[in-house]
């Protein structure tokens, strides 16, 4: 059986064993690059973002990208301009209760409340916080920001989770986002 070649027209390149695609080595190195250019590589970053702390990334042509909250890593971090304010409504689990509250700094807010879990982020202030305890009011203990786990108000905490690995890289782009707005 003769060996496989290259399918590119004209190449006559041969084919390393086991292949997935029948590619000499120099046009598999071309769709390689072509697919880093066009989709990016994720890798560890040369040093932490300064934005997030993350230490993941996506290396483009044109450079590096935090792949946490997207800032672009090299870009000026202006140290003099005060951290944006992003409120968020955060959802926290102790035992069979979840907490709902608003914060504009929930690594601090966070640290001092006792709790197993944090469940989700919503992006909100104090109005969307107020709606939560209402929509949920029945399960509600009495003048507290505590509410009974009860099957709405968990698919609600599902519909927030969804897709989100991990609530605090979901604030960080949406820091992110605040510094790119503000400019």
């Amino acid at each position: 059986m003769p060996a496989p070649v290259c399918l590119v027209d004209e190449c006559a390149g041969a084919v390393m064993p086991f292949a997935p695609v029948a590619l000499c080595a120099w046009h598999a190195a071309v769709s390689a690059d072509w697919v880093t250019a066009h989709d990016g590589v994720t890798d560890v970053l040369p040093a932490p973002c300064r934005l997030c702390g993350s230490r993941l990334g996506v290396r483009w042509p044109s450079g590096w990208l935090c792949a946490v909250c997207e800032w672009r890593i090299g870009d000026p971090v202006d140290d003099e301009l005060p951290p944006p304010r992003v409120d968020v409504v955060y959802y926290l689990r102790y035992g069979d209760r979840i907490k709902i509250g608003t914060t504009a700094q929930p690594r601090r807010r966070l640290a001092a409340i006792w709790h197993d879990e944090l469940l989700a982020f919503e992006r909100g202030d104090r109005m969307v916080e107020r709606r939560r305890h209402a929509l949920f009011a029945e399960e509600r203990f009495e003048r507290t920001e505590w509410f009974r786990r009860s099957p709405a108000l968990d698919a609600h905490v599902a519909s927030l989770a969804a897709g989100v690995d991990d609530p605090w890289a979901l604030f960080a782009r949406w820091t992110s986002e605040a510094i790119a707005r503000r400019g």
